[in-house]
């Protein structure tokens, strides 16, 4: 299971499990990188 994600940008994400990850990832993205929409797969695909 996936439940880390390192941005671009320095931010560290990290999930309780895959669905708490995408949440917060997606949250960060919509906040920090207005327009950068990644779908679930994408954002596991980038996790670790």
């Amino acid at each position: 299971m996936k439940r880390r994600l390192s941005c671009p940008c320095g931010e560290f994400i990290v999930g309780e499990d895959e669905d708490d990850l995408v949440e917060k990832t997606q949250a960060h993205l919509a906040e920090k990188h207005p327009g950068h929409d990644y779908t679930r797969d994408q954002i596991l695909f980038l996790a670790y």
